[in-house]
């Protein structure tokens, strides 16, 4: 989805802290770019939430109570047309932060983001990019393995030049619309190199195809 500029972007904030939630939402908000259109408190208030007011992102806390956070973030990407979904997390949760992206979330961030990095990132995310905390992908890369299935340099060196181009951009968090722009493309011609990517490199999403960019580190 690409959003236009001046329309903020429609966020549901799920955390089982009221506190962190509202301070989140302050920060959020301030610069007009993000709108909070709900909270949840719990996985079930989340999906409630989703199908209520049809956000653009879901923020999500992984450790709820009841409806857990992966629990909810499961049943939310079966539903059609899902929004984007980022993980909330800390550094103690590299299992949980695994399965997320097995299961296809977009985007993981930290608690103690910085604010323009948080609303930075939920605006990629609703222009269709990936968004990964560095200090996360720091985490990941040595449990890469494990998670997709990408084995050494042969997968690269499959690429075509325009191919790891597109890798070098999608893997910084670019949406299709900007890889497009920066390489003076269109968007479909981006979506079908992003596809070819993917299936060249044995991943299943973007983040992965991210996650394999920065542990080869050629870019």
């Amino acid at each position: 989805m690409r959003l236009p500029d001046l329309v903020p972007v429609r966020l549901v904030l799920a955390d089982d802290e009221a506190l962190l939630r509202r301070g989140l939402r302050v920060l959020l908000e301030a610069g007009g770019r993000v709108e909070v259109v709900a909270e949840a408190a719990d996985g079930a208030g989340l999906l409630d939430a989703v199908r209520g007011h049809r956000p653009d992102v879901a923020l999500v806390d992984v450790q709820m109570p009841g409806v857990d956070g992966l629990t909810a973030v499961r049943t939310l990407l079966t539903w059609p047309d899902p929004p984007a979904v980022a993980i909330l997390t800390t550094f103690d949760l590299d299992d949980y932060v695994a399965t997320a992206l097995d299961m296809g979330a977009q985007g993981f961030l930290l608690k103690d983001a910085e604010p323009e990095a948080l609303v930075r990132a939920v605006v990629d995310l609703a222009a269709g990019g990936a968004v990964l905390d560095p200090r996360i992908t720091a985490r990941l890369l040595p449990r890469l393995r494990g998670a997709v299935r990408f084995r050494g340099n042969a997968h690269l060196e499959a690429l075509s030049a325009r191919e790891k181009q597109v890798l070098a951009l999608l893997a910084s968090g670019q949406s299709n619309g900007a890889i497009a722009g920066a390489l003076g493309l269109s968007e479909a011609t981006v979506k079908s190199y992003v596809s070819t990517v993917l299936t060249k490199l044995g991943v299943e999403n973007r983040v992965q195809a991210a996650l394999v960019a920065h542990q080869v580190g050629a870019w």
